[in-house]
């Protein structure tokens, strides 16, 4: 446009920051390791933050790495939605278009919302998990891309970032952990007030120890002359330098700006406001570049040539003179890609936007609307509809502004912007008085509105209503977090509604406040959810009826499952069905199943789950593919078929993680810990629930992963630590929302543990407070164990004189409540069992027949330490005035039940077993048979590495890397680091090569055991 502009910097020389650029390239070489890199960059405006991270960007190059440079965009008072992802991810498609292509594969219409050229985002239900599956696919992408190549991601300039963005670069400081990767951000420090949006952030990001701040401090004395002496290409005058440092007080661009103008023989530079000195060198300019500069002022951070010209009206000739003369002056400068200018420091631009009269502003935004509505063209699409809203907005016509904002919104909820999305409808009720009449009958819910569905009413013909936008605004602040706003905005509504019969829009808005209570940990939420139900209790069938009912249904579900709660369940799905919801009937099929399954319809309810499991999978309904591979895994493992649950849980992992489903996947983990345990693979158990706590956004798989955590420990006889896990799950569920699967399993370990420090009588009263409400259908798979631990303990203590006060009341609550528990499920007939002869054990009536009874039970269940406990137990009975049969009978148990204790690490139950082999005089280690060719000793045993170690030294001597074992094990690549260093340390070795080598010398491995699969 320009041709060959005469450009000259005005700070060719880059000064100090020597600390600051060690950090960054000390950053670059951990990145090149396999190391993420996180790091904040603050300092005021003017400081030279830009600087540092144009020289710091070059040396990246330099050294071979793709530097990804992306700026806040600024609009009048507005943020672009995720504006410097966007243009980051383009400047990496650019220099590495086929490995972003193959990062990108399979999820390409979910990552358009951020980069709209890989293709059309999938419109449809919009969901709470919507944002953090972009944000954890966008991590997945940026770790591809940086698995093979250092990556540079340069954030600039946050104090401007949209809410949206801030929430996205938070996600990936928190949850980068893989990929040669760089992310630096900076902001304007003196801009952080207390109530900065950005403030809250950058609190968060302190209490992340792997994020480095570094806060850049205004140039000495001596930094400031050789600054100056860089301009100049001279060294100054010591008196000059002494003007310039005090009049900037060391501000890097205040010294340019100063030396330029004493260079120049402009004095008033030196004893007027430095924003006085910013205007006289715009007031330098010819009339029309001062005018250039006032439109670029108001136009945004950056403005497209084409756009700028349609606004200027200027002859081409005259506007390019303009340009230059702007671009010399360095008042302006190139944008970076060529396609239009900014100022070349965001100061300048200030300076002249304040300069600007009220008149002037809006007179200018009003002209950036009309040609952006006559021609769309003349910005990128992503930018069109903001920018034209914003436009509208500032140039202060309701009538332009109103649909425009509208429109905004619908774009920014698309790019699951939400926070962005609610703004707007917040700016659209501003207007909405204020707008002609005429101009909102022109509005119609199905263009602006998407969550709202139709109350009665044709959306396509019906004029779009306050409430309408009320309901939008309600839902985009609860899927962006701002529940409070979310709950304001839903009681304005309901006052509204006060007015009016419209049973079906009140409905609606009280289950959007049923969720926000119970988002907000006010409630229950189930108040809210009555009230909606009878407000539609005899309605048509509807949208708003079937996803009132599918929420009745699935509250009761966790809450109060039972007869009411199945029917609720089989209405919504005939009701979504009748409407065509499709999304409403396989979340509503999905809980029918689960509650047919508590109701002893065993198969025909795991039949349902399957059968949607199955179908939303094929139809990609990323929502739902969550919550099957959460909710019938569950359903499979409370019947006792823990195998087939984990095959689905592996499958799960799968589809979330492709999927970027995190809490769903963090769900998962810790459903996979409770299969395992049940499986007896305690250590891979251990890692799963490890892996829930650390995958986890919410609180349940938090909790859930430590409650497995805790089962552990104590039947590992690590007792403290049990107290913790315990402590860390009780804190995760709260008190808010009690219900039966978080409350009941906090019960049963609080007794356990009651039990194992000796506190009977603790538990006792924790089992008297749990039985005392019952146990309602479908929770008998936490009952059972409750039950039994109760009993257990009981048992356990008959010998003690202290605990016979409340025996019989604990004996007799538990008796009668297991009395009227289901026993459908093999494995809850198993422990039906079980609890009876632990209540005969504490009664002092014990036999072998009973105990052989719950083996013989607990034998096709394929549930090695229950199986170890029981036989224990037989073992124990059949010993009681024993003959010679049943003392070999009994060492045989004895040896099964200490074999599986001592490979599960179980070490009480094993201590048990040695102590009464012991005192009965049973030989429990058998006597070795005679060989008269003994194979060697297992190498890996006299080595003392476990069964975890094994598995990992076998990867390792296939050369695999720590993340590659991760992968194979389903364990963390923090725990593989730790298995790797164990393993050197027992084979004392010093490396990975030498351990490889040691593995093959002793031949602890068949070869076929070490083909190295793709490199990982």
């Amino acid at each position: 446009m320009l041709g060959a502009v005469e450009t000259r910097s005005v700070s060719p020389v880059f000064v100090g920051r020597a600390e600051e650029l060690g950090t960054l390239h000390d950053a670059l070489v951990r990145a090149r390791e396999g190391e993420p890199q996180a790091l904040l960059v603050g300092g005021e405006a003017g400081v030279g933050k830009t600087r540092l991270v144009e020289e710091f960007a070059a040396a990246a190059r330099h050294r071979g790495a793709v530097v990804a440079l992306g700026g806040c965009v600024e609009i009048g008072a507005d943020g672009l939605p995720f504006a410097p992802f966007s243009t980051a991810l383009r400047a990496l498609r650019r220099e590495l278009p086929g490995e972003l292509a193959a990062a990108a594969a399979g999820q390409e219409e979910e990552l358009a919302r951020l980069l709209p050229e890989l293709g059309e985002s999938k419109a449809g239900r919009h969901d709470e998990d919507g944002m953090a599956r972009l944000f954890e696919l966008t991590a997945r992408l940026l770790e591809r891309v940086a698995a093979e190549h250092t990556v540079v991601l340069a954030l600039e300039d946050l104090h401007w970032a949209d809410a949206s963005t801030r929430h996205l670069l938070s996600y990936l400081f928190r949850t980068l952990r893989t990929g040669r990767l760089v992310v630096l951000a900076t902001y304007r420090s003196d801009d952080i007030h207390r109530r900065h949006p950005l403030r809250p952030l950058l609190a968060e990001l302190d209490r992340l120890r792997t994020i480095r701040r570094l806060e850049l401090a205004r140039f000495t004395r001596d930094e400031v002359g050789r600054q100056v002496a860089g301009i100049l290409a001279h060294e100054p005058e010591p008196d000059r330098i002494d003007a310039i440092f005090e009049r900037s007080d060391g501000n890097a661009f205040f010294v340019e700006e100063l030396a330029v103008a004493a260079n120049e023989g402009c004095r008033t530079g030196l004893t007027d406001s430095l924003r006085d000195l910013l205007l006289v060198r715009v007031e330098g300019l010819p009339e029309t570049a001062q005018q250039i500069a006032r439109i670029v002022a108001e136009g945004g951070s950056t403005v497209e040539y084409r756009l700028l010209a349609a606004v200027a009206r200027l002859a081409e000739d005259d506007l390019i003179e303009a340009l230059r003369a702007a671009v010399n002056a360095n008042i302006l400068a190139p944008a970076p890609g060529g396609d239009g200018y900014r100022f070349r420091h965001s100061l300048v631009r200030e300076a002249v936007g304040d300069d600007l009269l009220p008149g002037e502003r809006s007179r200018l935004n009003r002209r950036y609307a009309e040609a952006l509505e006559s021609d769309p063209a003349l910005v990128p699409a992503d930018q069109r509809a903001t920018r034209l809203a914003s436009y509208w907005y500032h140039a202060h016509d309701a009538a332009k502004a109103l649909p425009a904002v509208l429109e905004a919104s619908v774009e920014a909820r698309r790019r699951h912007a939400y926070s962005e999305q609610l703004r707007l409808l917040e700016r659209a009720m501003e207007l909405w008085d204020t707008a002609p009449d005429a101009v909102r009958r022109t509005l119609r819910p199905v263009d602006d509105a998407e969550v709202y569905p139709p109350c009665g009413c044709d959306p396509a013909t019906t004029a779009l209503r306050y409430l309408d936008l009320l309901a939008e605004a309600a839902v985009a602040g609860r899927l962006c977090g701002e529940r409070e706003r979310a709950l304001k905005i839903t009681k304005r509504a309901l006052r509204l509604l006060e007015d009016e019969d419209d049973h079906l829009r009140t409905a609606w808005f009280w289950i959007q406040r049923s969720r926000l209570v119970q988002g907000l940990a006010r409630g229950d939420g189930w108040k809210e959810i009555a009230t909606a139900q009878e407000l539609v209790r005899g309605l048509p069938p509807s949208e708003v009826h079937a996803e009132v009912l599918a929420t009745a249904a699935h509250w009761s579900m966790l809450h109060e499952p039972g007869p009411d709660a199945l029917t609720a369940a089989e209405r919504a799905v005939e009701y979504a069905r009748m409407v065509g919801a499709d999304d409403i009937e396989a979340n509503a099929r999905l809980t029918l199943g689960g509650l047919m399954v508590d109701a002893g319809q065993i198969d025909a309810g795991l039949g349902h789950m399957y059968d949607v499991r199955d179908e939303v999978v094929a139809r990609g309904l990323a929502a739902v593919v969550g919550r099957s591979h959460v909710n019938l895994p569950s359903v499979l493992e409370g019947v006792g078929r823990s195998e087939e649950s984990v095959g689905i849980l592996r499958e799960g992992l799968r589809l979330t993680g492709r999927m970027g489903l995190r809490d769903a996947e963090a769900w998962i983990w810790s459903n996979l810990a409770e299969s395992l345990i049940s499986l007896g693979r305690w250590d891979e158990a251990a890692d799963a629930a490890g892996n829930a706590q650390r995958r986890g956004q919410t609180a349940g798989p938090h909790g859930s992963g430590a409650n497995c955590l805790a089962y552990l420990a104590l039947a590992r006889g690590q007792v403290p630590e049990a107290a913790r896990h315990l402590a860390q799950g009780r804190a995760a569920y709260g008190s808010h929302d009690p219900m039966p699967q978080h409350d009941l399993p906090i019960s049963w370990l609080t007794i356990a543990l009651a039990a194992a420090e000796g506190r009977l009588a603790d538990a006792r009263a924790e089992l008297a407070r749990t039985l005392e409400p019952g146990f309602p259908l479908g929770t008998q798979r936490y009952a059972w164990p409750l039950l039994l631990q109760a009993a257990t303990a009981e048992a356990d203590a008959r010998a003690l004189p202290t605990a016979r006060d409340g025996r019989e009341q604990a004996l007799d609550g538990i008796r009668s409540t297991a009395e009227r528990l289901t026993t459908h499920a093999p494995v809850w007939l198993a422990h039906e069992r079980w609890v009876r002869a632990e209540l005969h054990r504490a009664e002092g009536r014990s036999t072998p027949d009973t105990w052989s009874e719950v083996v013989t039970a607990f034998e096709p269940l394929g549930r090695p330490y229950d199986l170890a406990r029981v036989r224990y137990r037989l073992a124990e009975s059949l010993l009681t005035g024993a003959g010679e049969d049943e003392r070999e009978r009994a060492t045989e148990l004895l040896r099964l039940a200490r074999t599986v204790a001592r490979h599960l690490g179980a070490r009480p139950l094993a201590d048990a077993a040695t102590e009464l082999g012991r005192r009965a005089r049973l030989p429990l280690a058998p006597a070795p048979a005679p060989d008269p060719d003994p194979a060697p000793a297992d190498p890996a045993e006299a080595l003392g590495l476990t069964s975890r170690e094994r598995d990992v030294l076998r990867l390792v001597a296939a050369g695999h890397t720590n993340r590659r074992i991760a992968q194979e094990l389903f364990i963390s690549p923090k725990t593989a680091s730790v298995h790797v260093s164990n393993i050197l340390g027992k084979l004392g070795v010093s490396g990975r090569g030498e351990a490889a080598a040691v593995a093959h010398r002793l031949g602890l491995f068949p070869t076929e055991m070490l083909m190295p699969g793709p490199a990982g």
